[in-house]
């Protein structure tokens, strides 16, 4: 079986994997591995933009205050300080390295939109795809660069530590990383000095979701395996307008269509309903917008709600939503003319391994970044457009950390191969089909926007049974992408029934029944091994 040794693993190939690798590769030998293809993670479908202070008027204090409004109380000030500081500069490096972000009316200023919770225009934008235009001046970037090895379909399935050395030790050091090559169908090691986690979120654990198919929280999964401290897994964040179509999945409808005048109507009386919810209409932050249609669609029993922006002028909508407009058009939906069919889908996991401002996790030599960490960034529910800040902050500042403390990471000790001697090919592939459809339906009806005690505990008992019977199916087969997937996703589901039954009030993202009040000290769930 195929050993490699590299100075840095980074485990993911989005915004937070990249930065990091870039800014690494000036001095290290850096292994980037992709579960899939090098674009297929959720970077590539970002379509709103990257937040920061950039407008005359506005201010970071503003921007810190916008984000903790959001996040209900419960982010860590010192990290929203940080990011918010560092949005800036992030946005300058991403120019130079060729994004090419919309400038006003063809001047030198860059465009600037406003989402909902953000009190200014502060969000720089490519058209209605910034996510495919940052990954790939990333992607061109690493590929250009030779100390960067992009490694695309290696699935990772455990992090090597301590327990997988020839020598034995307990300390729970992260060497690297065990891989599934899904070419030849083998597991291959790849060690290090230092291990990177920018493997994304869990967002396929729902049965509505706009996450990418590789959305398995994998990272979450192998770190809490591993030993580390996993926080807030019960703020799933569900974003209010996906487009409800039953051939085209998870196909986002970006926040800006409401920043720039979109209305929510019921489908069959036409009555614009945000204003009954929240005085600030169609501008809500997501959480509250959501509740509201997955409240209009239990009572009248509706298959979707309508977003409808098209009482603007035809050439206006056009020219601010192309992919949108032309993407609507091919499905026979025109949106100058005509209301956009929208429900909601579970968009962003603000939970996640815990990490300090160095993106450093529990374990030696293991660090976190982007969605895969708890950073202290988005706390009970996410700001509009920080989350790709988020990835290219801490991107840096965990390769700045890595880099300073070089001298003090230990060379890695020998590690035992991979051992699957007592394992056969399956022959039940069915079982996981099976496993995975039940897991994302039960988590969408009992763990979803709304929650009760008895609803928890209903999912609880299930990821029980199933996490027998997949751990079992585990040990006597050999492994494959599916079973690594089901195995995290199982992983992951259980680790956000255990924080929303934790949680005994509702707070940002998690709502429940049960504790409708928020209590007075805002508090981090935070889970143990």
């Amino acid at each position: 079986m195929a050993s490699q040794a590299f100075d840095v693993i980074v485990i993911g190939s989005g915004a937070a994997g990249l930065t990091a690798a870039l800014n690494l590769a000036q001095r290290f030998r850096v292994a980037v591995l992709a579960k899939g293809a090098l674009n297929e993670g959720a970077t590539g479908w970002a379509q709103g933009g990257i937040a920061a202070v950039l407008e005359d008027g506005d201010t970071f204090d503003s921007h810190i205050e916008d984000t903790m409004i959001a996040g209900a109380g419960l982010n860590k000030r010192a990290t929203v300080e940080f990011v918010v500081e560092n949005a800036p500069a992030a946005i300058e490096r991403l120019a130079a390295l060729g994004v090419p972000f919309n400038t006003a009316d063809g001047g030198d200023a860059w465009h600037l939109t406003r989402e909902g919770g953000h009190s200014h225009r502060r969000i720089v934008h490519v058209d209605d795809a910034t996510g495919r235009a940052v990954q790939t001046a990333l992607e061109q970037a690493a590929a250009g660069n030779p100390n960067i090895t992009l490694v695309p379909d290696m699935v990772a399935i455990d992090l090597v530590t301590g327990r997988n050395a020839q020598r034995y030790s307990g300390d729970g050091h992260v060497w690297g990383v065990y891989a599934l090559n899904r070419t030849s169908g083998r597991v291959e090691t790849f060690t290090a000095r230092a291990t990177i986690l920018a493997s994304g979120g869990a967002g396929r654990v729902y049965l509505f979701s706009t996450a990418p198919r590789g959305a398995t929280g994998d990272g979450i999964a192998m770190a809490w395996r591993a030993g580390a401290r996993v926080s807030n897994m019960e703020f799933m964040q569900f974003h209010p307008t996906c487009l409800y179509n039953l051939e085209v999945k998870n196909f986002l409808i970006t926040e800006a269509v409401r920043g720039e005048g979109g209305r929510l109507k019921h489908p069959e009386t036409g009555h614009r309903f945000m204003p009954d919810y929240d005085e600030r209409a169609e501008l809500a932050p997501r959480d509250v917008v959501a509740r509201a249609i997955d409240a209009e669609i239990k009572r009248d029993g509706l298959d979707c709600v309508h977003l409808d922006i098209s009482h603007r002028e035809p050439e206006f909508v056009k020219g601010h939503f192309p992919n949108i407009h032309a993407r609507l058009l091919e499905l026979g939906i025109d949106i100058t003319r005509e209301p956009i069919p929208v429900v909601p889908a579970q968009h962003y996991t603000c939970g996640g391994v815990v990490v300090d401002l160095d993106g450093r996790t529990d374990l030696p030599g293991l660090y976190a970044v982007g969605e895969v960490s708890q950073s202290g960034l988005h706390g009970a529910n996410r700001l509009a457009s920080n989350s790709l800040l988020e990835c290219f902050v801490f991107g840096e500042a965990a390769a700045r950390h890595i880099a300073q403390h070089w001298d003090d990471l230990p060379a890695p000790p020998p590690i035992r191969a991979w051992d699957e001697s007592r394992v056969t090919d399956s022959d039940e592939e069915v079982v996981i089909k099976q496993n995975w459809t039940e897991i994302r339906r039960f988590m969408w009806n009992y763990v979803g926007i709304v929650r009760t005690t008895k609803r928890l505990e209903r999912a609880q008992h299930r990821i029980k049974l199933l996490t027998e019977e997949v751990e079992d199916y585990y040990g006597h087969f050999r492994v494959t992408p599916d079973l690594v997937e089901l195995r995290n996703l199982l992983q992951s589901a259980e680790l956000i029934v255990a924080s929303a039954l934790k949680r005994r009030e509702s707070r940002g993202l998690h709502y429940t029944l049960d504790y409708p009040r928020t209590v007075a000290k805002a508090v981090d769930t935070v889970l143990a091994p």
